[in-house]
């Protein structure tokens, strides 16, 4: 039984990496700053680094998703219990990583808990569960709507005062970016010689920024600060979701394993599944809630590591998907640019996804219990 646990720890980790990994780079994807590949390197390492980290700064976590309190304290150390709860929340998070969802993990843990708590003790307390566990994870996304939603029209003011302009440009034959400007009708035409862009070239354009800021490049200076604030997103997501996966590892005692041990087996499981399986959700994230520039993803990704680096350090269960997503809803309607039927299909992938687990995972625990 120890084993499974083990493995259907793992197994969750590696799900959670699928699905989560990505979320922190998603904007530089989205607003052409970094290929996938880039993104992917920067968020595998800087989350890795957030998974050991957790080791110091995020025992809180690890004490609240061990079950304790919410079901009685007895049942959190039976391995059958954490079998049952670990892996209906990896399945929980595999159909949603397939399906190109982006939910959360926190969210599935807490549905799982429930659910096989129901079966095998019969009772939750739900007093404890609303406040310790639900308000955090329905305040979270709103937050993160609203402070993205006045932080980047505040930006871009500041961007403007500094007198750094936004402007379209395409890669031409040399390696060099040449500035375009698009007409009324919708073609484009270099502004150095005036000649018209092929639909092919037209395509290629993307948004950059034309000015400086304190004597340096201003695209320069907002490129590097879209990675650290991505870098602290994914940092941030390893510190806050590490812990609340080893959590069920240490409850287990037979198992004997050290907390510096669990942390750098789940970092390093969470690290392999966003490399092998985040390609779906990363399109979800990056493409098909908003469009973006630089400026509104590394918005977005400010609003989202000062949240889950907050929550994390107070022992907070936050999503980071929640944050993260809440965020690129905001920078959306500000911008004009939000997608509202993929909005509603993710939101509403929330709603299940407690349940589902909860269902899941009680069907796990009566069978083991069988």
């Amino acid at each position: 039984m120890l084993v499974w646990l083990l493995l259907a720890v793992l197994f969750l980790a590696y799900t959670n990496g699928a699905n989560d990994n990505f979320k922190g780079v998603a904007t530089l994807f989205g607003s052409r700053t970094a290929s996938y590949r880039q993104a992917l390197w920067w968020a595998t390492a800087t989350t890795f680094t957030g998974s050991c980290a957790a080791i110091l700064l995020s025992g809180g976590l690890i004490k609240a998703f061990s079950g304790k309190g919410l079901v009685p304290d007895a049942l959190t150390q039976q391995p059958a219990f954490l079998l049952a709860v670990g892996a209906g929340a990896a399945l929980t998070v595999l159909l949603a990583t397939l399906t190109g969802f982006p939910i959360s993990t926190t969210h599935a843990i807490t549905g799982a808990l429930v659910g096989a708590g129901l079966v095998e003790a019969g009772a939750v307390n739900f007093s404890k569960l609303g406040q310790i566990f639900f308000l955090p994870l329905a305040v979270s996304p709103f937050l993160s709507f609203a402070l993205a939603s006045l932080l980047y029209p505040a930006f871009r003011f500041l961007r403007t005062r500094l007198g750094v302009e936004r402007e379209m440009c395409v890669c031409i034959d040399t390696g060099a970016m040449e500035a375009v400007d698009v007409r009324p009708d919708g073609t484009a035409v270099l502004r150095t010689t005036g000649a018209t862009l092929t639909v092919g070239q037209l395509s290629n354009c993307v948004q950059r920024y034309q000015g400086q800021v304190f004597g340096i490049d201003g695209q320069w200076v907002l490129d590097r600060l879209h990675y650290v604030s991505a870098g602290a997103v994914s940092f941030a997501r390893g510190l806050n979701d590490t812990p609340k996966i080893v959590a069920l590892l240490i409850a287990a005692k037979g198992l004997g394993l050290s907390l510096s041990t669990g942390m750098a087996a789940v970092g390093v499981a969470m690290a392999v599944g966003g490399w092998l399986n985040a390609r779906t959700v990363a399109v979800t994230m990056s493409e098909r809630i908003t469009s973006m520039n630089h400026g509104q993803g590394f918005t977005a990704n400010l609003v989202t590591a000062l949240l889950v680096t907050t929550a994390s350090r107070f022992g907070l269960p936050v999503s980071t998907t929640h944050v993260s997503c809440g965020s690129l809803f905001g920078i959306g309607t500000v911008g004009g640019s939000a997608r509202w039927p993929v909005i509603r299909n993710i939101v509403l992938s929330w709603v299940i996804t407690l349940p589902l687990a909860g269902l899941l995972a009680a069907t796990l625990a009566y069978a083991i219990r069988m």
